[in-house]
């Protein structure tokens, strides 16, 4: 996301066997320390430690695509070669990015600056101007060409000028990138030929929009984003070439989603028609689909100097605080019933939003939301693509996306807190350990699995790289005063300059009787530390800790006299004293633990034995995803051929259909099924194949439905994706009713996708058939595993002797290794003179100011690496 000019405006441990059906937790709890690493003061030395290891990642990174890939867009960091559009299977509207513009070197080229590689900035731009075309044949998505290309040419341009204007390299340069943006400018521009303003949200290069080679402009829907996402780029490709006709495009979209906007509400939906301004999808939220509205309004008054903007933003957040926050989760609604949540997961772009609100000044829910999705990275290593309220995964795909580590930036630049340093050095670390491969870092396919993906976005240089580097950097050690520019949502450098030294085009028109809301000290002003942190330099510890433990990981444990743990077991044949050694659990009859060393452990001073008693009870099984299949049933298959599937949360139930549903399968026109079904003829009363992407399953299933389709399979659009490796999920709606969609749908991975659409290339009449994977034909039924629970009750040593266990019981000792429990109040007593003498000692030492009440410790000693799961 941004930075802003001149000043800031800104226990239980887990074990799990992934072959068994079981998740066991094991009591092994040590009582650790409150951590003190996350929050003690980061040395120069050390910061420079870390500095010098992202420049070491950059290079791995960017020296991989330039030695294996450019002059293609993209990486492909597993197979170490370059990705090149129509020469790699087709992953739908992913591919609407690449323009075989050599992507990710321009989308780098100011990081280059950023990082101080000045030599390599020059020998890239050289590259750029020789080596890239922009009027290829081929159509992408204006919404990300803007972000990416156009962006990426501008801010190189500001830093080329910059250094020119030094004197002490690229003397040579003559406006060449500038000359490029407004070429890529102008080849835009088509797309904002609607009767609304609103831009379609696919443009081809070289064709525009409407030509009939263009292969593009039949597409009625954008995104808000898409739509509202342009002015920051179009606006300082105005102000720096003397042609408005880009802000006036810009700002007109902007007017329309303004004009949109619910007014009960101020909220704005996330899918809307471009030819007619309805929405189509009226689910409003923060993430995916709206994001970077929201993020331009505030940066376009910053850049651009323009109040509209700043009231139209403060009017849209006041909402957003009224109905979508409820700290610390950021929740979809409803924009004409904004009280009603319309979905159960957050999506990681979402992650952006601490950064925004550190804009504006509101740092506690910043802080708030910032520390939730640091509890969720600690527990899946990365934030998943979606992740459910409870902080489960939802869509467990990583992309290896920025925004986390911006917002990261961003408090810590407003708080000075080295509690955000410690974060970053977590990314950092992460990111080597999970995410490093020989052709650089690829994205992880599913962070339950740490399975990559052949990916390496473009995004992943142009913004994670800046974002580490200038957290862990002093301004006096940046190449540029980091102050004098914005950043871009691809976090691209534009000077704040522009709106006072280039002449701005016709103002926005705003409401004579602007719609009320509540101001507050930083509607109108940008907050001082001394306002936000008024004689309380722990302001930002008190408010992260309320939520320091809000998905478990990393809690200490402390002792009751009585507890209770639930394990989910499965009975498998097996006794359950038998099937609990085999799990690992070592059990000792506790006559022989009294009569030996064990005994010698109660007379140590706050140490006590446990007994552990596990009551079995039957329960019911976990709410999970049942497995669908496809089989194919027309010769030579006969059905033999199983694929594993997903199913969908709405359409109709295969459970209760006691045949499945049988057809022949025909592939859509357009594959992703996403615009008019050209091929209705041919899948009316067939099983349609569409592929993922573009568009909300639901969006597809309604236009097949309509088309005469008898049922759907939806293809995963991820290359190489498959049900081996990948869990399987439940496709779900798009925030509306769906009671109008009544075909069968599944969802296959790519593989298995594969396997259908080789079978319809070599036989062209393949009949399958859709079902729960329990019914499927041939298939043998087998008993259903009985489900228990064990309860384990943890007490005292004696306390549970005489009686207290009821029914079947089985009682085993913890070793002495395996369990030392101190009593609560001396390890506080410990653990506060401990930190008196650290803060005293480092306070003498010169290395720390001295601790003050309440705070935490400081010092490096007695703090072990972090060794929460």
């Amino acid at each position: 996301m941004a930075k802003m000019g001149n000043k800031p405006c800104w226990w239980l441990i887990h074990s799990s066997r992934s072959r068994m059906s079981t998740t066991i937790l094991l009591i092994t709890c040590l009582l650790t320390w409150a951590k003190c690493q996350e929050n003690q003061s980061m040395t120069q030395e050390e910061k420079l430690v870390i500095r010098d290891q992202i420049i070491e990642m950059f290079d791995h990174a960017y020296g991989s695509y330039m030695k294996y890939a450019y002059p293609a867009d993209e990486l492909m960091p597993l197979s170490c070669k370059g990705r090149v559009r129509g020469q790699e299977p087709n992953r739908g509207d992913i591919d609407d990015s690449l323009g075989k513009f050599s992507l990710t070197l321009i989308d780098t080229l100011d990081t280059l600056v950023v990082l101080n590689k000045l030599d390599d900035f020059e020998d890239a731009v050289r590259k750029t101007v020789r080596d890239v075309r922009l009027d290829n044949d081929v159509v992408v998505s204006v919404f990300e060409t803007n972000i990416r290309v156009l962006g990426g040419l501008l801010g190189a341009h500001v830093m080329a000028d910059l250094l020119r204007q030094r004197g002490e390299r690229m003397q040579w340069y003559q406006d060449e990138l500038l000359h490029m943006a407004k070429e890529l400018g102008h080849r835009l521009l088509p797309a904002f030929n609607t009767t609304s303003g609103l831009p379609y949200p696919k443009v081809n290069l070289r064709y525009g929009v409407l030509n009939p080679l263009s292969r593009t402009g039949t597409e009625s829907d954008t995104c808000t984003a898409c739509a509202g996402t342009m002015i920051l780029e179009f606006a300082a490709l105005s102000r720096l070439s003397g042609e408005s006709v880009f802000e006036e495009n810009a700002r007109k979209a902007l007017d329309v989603l303004w004009d949109r906007r619910q007014r009960g509400s101020d909220l704005v939906g996330t899918v809307i028609n471009i030819h007619n301004e309805e929405w189509v999808r009226r689910d409003s939220g923060v993430g995916a689909g709206i994001d970077s509205y929201y993020e331009y309004l505030m940066k376009a008054y910053i850049l651009l100097g323009d109040n509209v903007f700043l009231e139209r933003f403060n009017i849209h957040y006041s909402a957003i605080m009224k109905y979508i926050s409820q700290p610390p989760l950021l929740l979809n609604v409803h924009m004409h019933n904004p009280t009603v949540s319309v979905r159960s997961w957050m999506d990681s772009l979402l992650a952006f939003f601490p950064g925004l609100q550190v804009l504006r000044g509101d740092l506690k829910p910043a802080i708030e939301t910032h520390e939730m999705l640091y509890q969720v990275t600690k527990q899946h290593k990365f934030l998943p693509e979606a992740f459910t309220t409870e902080f489960r995964v939802h869509w467990g795909q990583h992309l290896l996306r920025p925004e986390f580590a911006e917002s990261t930036y961003y408090l810590y630049k407003a708080t000075g807190d080295p509690y955000y340093l410690r974060v970053g050095q977590s990314i950092v670390e992460k990111l080597n350990a999970y995410a490093r491969v020989p052709c650089g870092f690829a994205a992880v396919q599913d962070v339950r699995t740490g399975t990559h993906e052949d990916r390496m976005d473009s995004f992943f240089l142009a913004e994670m790289f800046k974002y580490l580097y200038l957290l862990f950097s002093e301004k006096t050690e940046l190449p540029i005063d980091i102050d004098d520019y914005i950043f871009t949502t691809e976090a691209h450098l534009l000077p704040v300059s522009l709106s006072t030294t280039k002449p701005p085009c016709p103002g926005n028109d705003t409401e004579t009787d602007p719609v009320s809301h509540e101001e507050d000290l930083f509607t109108h002003s940008c907050p001082s530390l001394e306002t936000l942190f008024p004689n309380n330099p722990s302001f930002a510890k008190t408010i992260r800790d309320s939520y320091k433990y809000l998905t478990g990981v990393g809690r200490a444990f402390h002792p009751l006299p009585v507890r209770e743990i639930e394990l989910p077991l499965h009975d498998n044949g097996m006794e359950p004293v038998e099937f609990l050694k085999s799990m690992g659990i070592s059990l000792t009859p506790l006559n022989e633990v009294m009569a030996g060393e064990g005994r010698r452990q109660k007379d140590r001073k706050g140490v006590y034995r446990v007994k552990l008693v596990a009551e079995l009870s039957q329960t019911q099984e976990e709410e999970e995803v049942l497995p669908h299949v496809v089989q194919l049933i027309s010769p030579p298959y006969l059905g033999r051929t199983v694929l594993t599937a997903g199913p969908a949360k709405f359409g109709l139930d295969l459970t209760k259909q006691e045949h499945g549903v049988k057809g022949s399968i025909v592939k859509a026109s357009p594959y992703t099924a996403c615009g008019p079904i050209d091929n209705a003829q041919e899948l009316e009363g067939h099983i349609a194949l569409a592929l993922r992407g573009d568009c909300m399953f639901a969006a597809k299933a309604r236009r097949l439905q309509e088309a005469g389709a008898i049922g759907v399979i939806f293809i995963d659009h991820r290359e190489g994706s498959n049900s081996e490796e990948t869990p399987l999920f439940q496709m779900v709606g798009d925030g509306d009713s769906t009671e109008d969609i009544n075909l069968p749908l599944v969802f296959v991975f790519s593989r298995e996708g594969a396997v259908l659409t080789a079978a319809l290339e070599e036989h062209q009449n393949v009949d399958v058939l859709l079902l729960p994977k329990e019914r499927q034909l041939g298939h043998d039924k087998t008993e259903k595993p009985v489900s228990m629970n064990i309860k384990l009750r943890l007490a005292e040593e004696g306390e549970l002797d005489e009686g207290a266990a009821r029914g079947p019981t089985l009682e085993f000792f913890l070793e002495k290794e395996q369990l030392l429990l101190k009593e609560e109040e001396e390890e506080e007593l410990e653990h506060r003179e401990q930190q008196h003498k650290a803060c005293t000692k480092a306070d003498k030492d010169g290395r720390t100011a001295p601790c003050t009440a309440g705070s935490s410790p400081t010092t490096k000693s007695n703090c072990g690496p972090d060794t929460n799961p």
